[in-house]
């Protein structure tokens, strides 16, 4: 059995026939795990900054003693950023 199999499927391209703006991060990340970073940014180019946000999310919860706030909010704003103009050349080309 692959990883791909337990992926969670985008509702937005099975009732709609369209890519939501995270379409492509679960492949994504996988691709990074195996080590395909040049693949992983052409799929999902926000990726490599998801995953730090995902990971100072879940410091966040993990650890109280430390603000993890003054991380979270840059990264998701960069990250909207990111995944909005990838979407929207996605949709251009």
């Amino acid at each position: 059995m692959k990883l791909e199999d337990f992926m969670i499927p985008c509702m937005s391209k099975k009732l709609f026939g369209i890519d939501c703006p995270g379409c492509g991060m679960q492949r994504a990340f996988v691709m990074v795990c195996k080590g395909d970073f040049t693949e992983a940014f052409q799929m999902f180019p926000a990726i490599y900054t998801t995953i730090p946000l995902f990971i100072f999310i879940a410091l966040h919860f993990i650890d109280k003693r430390r603000n993890y706030h003054k991380l979270i909010v840059p990264f998701a704003v960069v990250n909207a950023f990111i995944m909005i103009v990838a979407y929207l050349y996605k949709l251009t080309n």
